[in-house]
C-alpha cells in the first residue's frame, strides 16, 4: 500500500508538480500511503527498502522516458515503476497506454498489472575525446547506464545535448518555469545543429557466434532500439519489442539534414525507410559503436544526453518492470 511520488525539482513549480500532488491526494484517498519527494537518492533508498520488504505497489516518476531511465537506474531490478507523463515525447506512457491523468493513474496504481520487460545497457568511458586525458584517466571514468526505448548516436544526439545545456542555464538563472521544456524548446538547439554539425563516419558492429561482424563502418546515423518508437512515435525500427530478448539497430549513411528528411519521411510511411540501400536494420544481443580516433560524436540515451562514442550496448533482460493498465492487450 505504499506509493512514492519522485518529482524533479529542476522542473519548477508548473502543470507537472500540480498534477502529482492531485495524484497524491487521488492515492491517500484510495488508502494508500504515499510519499511525493525530490531527492533521487531519498527516493531510491525508500523504493529499494519498501521493494525488499513487499510494501511497494509503485514508485511513480513524474517525467518522460529520460525520468523512467533514471528510477530503473537507480532501483533494483523487479522495482514497479509507473509514469505520471510529463515529459516532452513520453514514448513509454503512449506505447503501453499510460494514464495521463492523475484519475487514470490513480486507478491504473490501484488496480493495474506488472508487466516485465527488457532494457539496454550501454558501458562507455565518461570523458570528451578533446579532454586531455591519459588511459588510466579513461579507465577510471568508465560508465554503466541502461536504458529503456532507445540509443542514438550523432546528430539527434547534437541536438539533445544543446537542449540539455539550455535547460541547465534556465536552472541556474532561475527562470519561473525551471528546466521545464516543451517541443519549441528544441526549434533553437535544432537550427544550432543544422548549421553547425559534421556527420563523420560511426562504425557500428554486431556481436554473432562470439564474434564481433561490421553491420555499418560509414553511417552517419546510428540507433539502438529496445521499443519501436523514437520522437513523436516514429516508427524506425518496426520489429523491436520490448520483451523479446533482443535490440534493433538501425544505420543511415547519407550524411546531411536532407537525407535526415528524407528518412523521417519514408519511415513515416509504413516503415519503408527500411527498403532503402543505404539503411541498415537488423537484431542483436551486443553491439560495439565507435568513432574515428579524431571524431567526437555523442550519442542519447532516452531523449538525455550520455556521453560520447566508443560505446559498448548489451541487452539486460527483464530488467524493468512497469505498472500498466489491467486492460493492456498489447506489449509490444
Amino acid at each position: 500500500m505504499n506509493v512514492i511520488i519522485s518529482v524533479n525539482p529542476k522542473a519548477g513549480r508548473c502543470s507537472s508538480l500540480l498534477r502529482a500532488e492531485e495524484l497524491l491526494e487521488r492515492l491517500n484517498t484510495k488508502g494508500f500511503q504515499t510519499e511525493l519527494l525530490t531527492d533521487l537518492e531519498e527516493v531510491s533508498l525508500k523504493s529499494n527498502q519498501l521493494f525488499a520488504e513487499g510494501r511497494l505497489r509503485a514508485l511513480v516518476g513524474v517525467g518522460g522516458d529520460g525520468t523512467a531511465a533514471t528510477l530503473v537506474n537507480n532501483t533494483v531490478q523487479g522495482t514497479p515503476i509507473t509514469l505520471l507523463p510529463a515529459g516532452t515525447a513520453n514514448l513509454i506512457s503512449k506505447h503501453f497506454r499510460i494514464g495521463s491523468t492523475p484519475a487514470k493513474l490513480a486507478d491504473i496504481i490501484e488496480n493495474g498489472k506488472l508487466i516485465t520487460l527488457d532494457a539496454g545497457k550501454v558501458t562507455f568511458n565518461n570523458i570528451n575525446k578533446s579532454d586531455s586525458t591519459d588511459q588510466n584517466s579513461a579507465d577510471k571514468n568508465t560508465t554503466e547506464r541502461l536504458f529503456l526505448v532507445m540509443m542514438s548516436c550523432g546528430f539527434d544526439a547534437d541536438i539533445v545535448n544543446r537542449v540539455h545545456a539550455r535547460r541547465e542555464e534556465r536552472y541556474r538563472t532561475g527562470h519561473k518555469n525551471g528546466a521545464h521544456i516543451s517541443y519549441l524548446s528544441y526549434i533553437k538547439p535544432i537550427l544550432s545543429s543544422i548549421c553547425n554539425y559534421r556527420y563523420n563516419k560511426i562504425k557500428v558492429e554486431q556481436l554473432i557466434n562470439n564474434e564481433y561482424v561490421t553491420v555499418d563502418n560509414n553511417s552517419k546515423w546510428a540507433f539502438i532500439f529496445n521499443l519501436n518508437r523514437y520522437g513523436w512515435g516514429l516508427p524506425l525500427a518496426p520489429f523491436a519489442k520490448g520483451n523479446d530478448g533482443k535490440l534493433d539497430h538501425v544505420t543511415f549513411r547519407g550524411g546531411s539534414i536532407v537525407c535526415g528528411v528524407i528518412y523521417t519521411t519514408l519511415a513515416q510511411c509504413f516503415s519503408s525507410h527500411r527498403f532503402l540501400a543505404t539503411a541498415k536494420l537488423g537484431q542483436a544481443e551486443k553491439y560495439r559503436i565507435s568513432a574515428d580516433s579524431n571524431s567526437n560524436i555523442p550519442f542519447q540515451l532516452d531523449g538525455d544526453p550520455a556521453g560520447f562514442l566508443p560505446a559498448n550496448i548489451e541487452i539486460i533482460k527483464d530488467r524493468f518492470t512497469l505498472l500498466a493498465a489491467n486492460n493492456l492487450k498489447r506489449i509490444n
